[in-house]
């Protein structure tokens, strides 16, 4: 069990798709820019590659990289699979898991995302964020900010923490704090274990930025 609250929260947080939109990148440069991922000082937030089905010959088997493998209806990674726009209560009745998409073509409304991250935890689903969380708060175009959505996971009322802008939240090696609450290492990585698994970013690097910019990978 990580004793830093950062490494509780953040470790393998961030699930690499450098090939799919916006970055798409084509498999070889995809493939490279994950392998500088992989090399960099902060490759401890670094989760899975995550690849689509119809590519899978692209992929070398000495890459050796944990992957989230996505096709039209699904993603799989291991043994657990998560569906995005289904209804969580057919999720949690299948004993599968839970995708919501925060951006692209479409940005999910605050009150529409913390209902989903609500609906999760009542009914024990893990979930994972994908699409439009580049950034650590929200942006003036309307983006949700990653750490909004882990303190509405971590700390619930959900429309509040997701509405948050900097500098809202601390973190540190102590905790996660927000206004008056704190929540230490233990916390942190079991909600990261029971509900809020990862989020899925076509850069890598740039969130990584943003935290450095935030003093938190000081």
């Amino acid at each position: 069990m990580p004793d830093d609250a950062r490494r509780a929260l953040l470790t393998r947080f961030f699930d690499h798709a450098p090939i799919f939109p916006p970055a798409s990148l084509p498999p070889a440069e995809a493939l490279a820019e994950d392998r500088r991922a992989r090399q960099s000082e902060h490759a401890w937030l670094l989760g899975r590659l995550v690849w689509p089905t119809s590519q899978l010959s692209e992929l070398s088997q000495d890459e050796g990289r944990a992957l989230a493998v996505v096709d039209s209806e699904s993603e799989r990674q291991d043994d657990a699979v998560y569906l995005e726009g289904v209804p969580l209560d057919e999720v949690a009745a299948r004993g599968l898991h839970a995708k919501v998409r925060c951006g692209g073509a479409q940005v999910p409304a605050v009150e529409d995302l913390a209902g989903f991250i609500r609906g999760c935890r009542s009914r024990g689903l893990v979930f994972k964020a994908t699409a439009g969380l580049h950034h650590a708060y929200p942006t003036e175009s309307g983006e949700h900010g990653f750490l909004n959505v882990l303190a509405a996971a971590v700390f619930g009322d959900e429309e509040e923490a997701l509405r948050e802008r900097a500098p809202a939240f601390a973190l540190d090696a102590a905790s996660f704090r927000w206004r008056d609450q704190e929540a230490l290492p233990t916390r942190l990585a079991d909600v990261r274990a029971s509900l809020f698994h990862s989020i899925g970013t076509c850069s890598f690097f740039e969130p990584v930025e943003e935290l450095e910019s935030l003093g938190i990978l000081a």
